[in-house]
């Protein structure tokens, strides 16, 4: 139940955020992206940069007092081992679609209270992506558990003769 409403207070507090900064509107978005057009808007740049300095002084903070967070046996500190094919292709997907939506899925969340029009057409949209990825995955998790494992070919080693 804390874990719960931890989540809906940061997931409260994330919207406000992106509310507050102006992150809901899809021309904000679209604005920092079209560097080219002439109408460049930085403004996504600097929340960003809030952003990450209020995060690297809190993180900063919590690390060096606490052993461990207050709803979790340990931080969760990411590896390099995290950066895989399917991370890359993923994120690329992500953004290209944030390019041309001008939402990603908090701002599109937190846009749904506003009744923006864009909002209320990219959630669904939104949701059947999510639902349509979810039911390949299983499917392709089903169809790897199900394949024989491949046998590694047998292949003659050539050996040397040496003379008597």
């Amino acid at each position: 139940m804390k874990q719960n409403l931890s989540a809906l207070f940061a997931g409260s507090l994330f919207a406000a955020g992106l509310v507050v900064g102006g992150m809901t509107l899809p021309s904000k978005v679209v604005g920092f992206l079209d560097v080219t057009g002439g109408a460049w808007d930085p403004s996504l740049a600097f929340v960003m940069m809030g952003a990450l300095a209020v995060y690297g002084v809190a993180l900063r903070l919590m690390t060096k007092k606490r052993p461990a967070p207050v709803l979790a046996p340990r931080f969760q500190i990411p590896t390099r081992s995290d950066l895989t094919p399917r991370l890359v292709l993923g994120s690329t997907l992500f953004g290209a679609g944030w390019a041309l939506a001008g939402f990603c899925p908090g701002p599109a969340l937190a846009s749904l209270g506003s009744g923006s029009l864009e909002a209320l057409l990219f959630v669904p949209a939104m949701l059947g992506g999510m639902t349509a990825f979810r039911t390949w995955d299983r499917w392709d998790q089903r169809r790897q558990a199900a394949a024989p494992a491949a046998q590694p070919e047998l292949v003659p080693v050539p050996t040397r003769r040496t003379a008597a």
